[in-house]
Parts: C-alpha cells; structure tokens; sequence
C-alpha cells in the first residue's frame, strides 16, 4: 500500500536543513509527499528542492507558506504577491506538482479514497494578542514588543490593498472549490498556516500569533469532513485533536530550533488520518 507523508518549514536556505531535505526518501514508489509550505524563500531554492522531491515521490502535492511568497531584495524573480504566487504555481505545475490550484487529488487509503485539499488562505490578523480589539491594535502591540513578522516588509499584497484583503478573496475562493467536493468525500486539508487558533496559545510570544491564520477557518474541519489536517508555520511539532479530527503541524523549522529538541529532526511525517485509526482500534 502507498504511504502518505507530509512535510513543511524545510527552510533550505540554511545548509543543515538542505541536507536533510536531500535526504528524504519514500518508502515506495508511489508514496506521497505533501509538502506545506516554506520550503525556502529563494526561487530557484524552492525550484531546485522540489524538482528533488518530484522525482522521487509518486504523487507531490504543495501548499505555499508565507516564506515562499516573500520577495527578497537578492532574488532574480523580483514578482510581488499574487503574481508570485501564480507563478510558482506555474513552475510546480511544469514539474508535475499539484498546488491549491489544480484539482483536488483523490488519495486511496485503507478505508476508501480520501480528497486531498492543498489550500492557499494566508491570515488576517483575527488571531489577536490579549487585551486587543482590532488590527491596528493588535500591530500596535507587535511593534511595542518588538514581535513583527518579516511578512510586514516581504511578503506584498499586490494587487490587493492589504494582505488581509487577499485573504479574505482566497476565503471566498477556497470554500467554493471545498464546497464542490462529493460530500460522500472525507478531506484531509494542507495548509501552511494552522486552520484553528488552537496550536498558538503556547506560542512564547502571543503578538505573533496575528501573522498565524484566520478565525474564518475554525470550522473548516468538521464542514469538510477532514480526517486529518496537515499545517506548518509554528515551528512547533506536534499534533493536537478538535472535534477528534487531528491537526498536526510538521514543520522541521531552523536549525537553532530544532537542535534544542531531545530527539533529532523528524524528517518525514507519516500521516494516519483519524478513520485509519478509528478502523483498527
């Protein structure tokens, strides 16, 4: 049987983790890879480990992270925003990548086939500090602590006033394409950013959590059936159950992270969707 992996935050810029992604390998030929976001923030970086990755799996689905969608001042692909965007759908697609564009691929798993959904819905700042109300205040509280995503400088909106703006036009956008599938369907929905607020409570700093996701996707797990959800972004391994469907972040993260953990980096996460596990207790 074809296994399912997932993998996020490779972070290929530093020389440590690049090694560790050269290194991830399938078990079969046709196992999966789904691969949430910030694999590194250069194009040709991001280009090159996932042309590694593409020809070993047999199926590699992406979903892109905010790294992915920076425009840093040293790289040649000078887009901004949504073009960048479409066009690193562009270059996944030319390598066979499936991306939140494309048609939704149908995993066949233990107990019947399950719809794999990359999505692409960024943040809106709603995932707010303690004590604010609003976004402004909520920034205001980022800059007082000196907690501020390099989003703020990177990572534009282009063609839309404010990231928020483009968030709010991948919601409408992503719950027509969610809402389309057979509702006989299970889900298991990939997205960088964590669907719930749940996994930032430990954050070390809570003004970051702003720059983490958007209240607008809380339910998204139960209305689209998920019997897993894969994220990244946090940095913080680990998996968390909501309503019993398990939202697991596998991110590898910076190496100064993950060189503090007892255990090494985890490479690749096999992922069991809550039915398989359901099915053989």
């Amino acid at each position: 049987m074809k296994n399912l992996f997932a993998v996020s935050d490779l972070h290929v810029q530093y020389p440590e983790n690049r090694r560790i992604a050269e290194e991830l390998q399938p078990e079969s030929d046709d196992d999966w890879l789904l691969v949430a976001g910030d694999v590194g923030e250069m194009t040709a970086d991001i280009v090159d480990t996932m042309k590694i990755l593409r020809d070993r799996f047999g199926t590699v689905v992406w979903a892109p992270g905010n790294h992915e969608l920076w425009t840093p001042p040293g790289d040649p692909v000078q887009l901004r925003g949504e073009a960048r965007y479409l066009y690193l759908v562009d270059v996944m697609r030319d390598m066979g990548v499936l991306t939140p564009e494309d048609p939704y691929p149908l995993w066949d798993g233990p107990t019947g086939p399950v719809a794999v959904a990359p999505l692409f819905v960024l943040y809106d700042y709603t995932f707010r500090p303690p004590g604010t109300r609003t976004k402004e205040e909520a920034l205001n509280a980022a800059y007082q602590a000196g907690v501020v995503c390099s989003d703020e400088y990177l990572l534009h909106s282009d063609p839309y006033p404010s990231r928020d703006a483009w968030c709010r036009a991948r919601l409408e956008y992503t719950r027509g394409r969610l809402d389309a599938i057979d509702p006989a369907l299970p889900t298991i929905l990939v997205n960088h950013f964590p669907l719930v607020r749940e996994p930032t409570r430990i954050l070390r700093y809570p003004e970051f959590a702003q720059w983490c996701g958007t209240e607008e996707t809380a339910d998204w797990h139960v209305r689209y059936r998920a019997v897993s959800v894969i994220y990244g972004h946090l940095h913080i391994p680990r998996t968390i159950e909501c309503d019993g469907v398990p939202h697991r972040e596998v991110s590898l993260g910076y190496p100064r992270e993950w060189r503090r953990r007892p255990a090494p980096p985890q490479g690749l996460a096999r992922i069991v969707p809550a039915s398989v596990m359901e099915s053989s207790a």
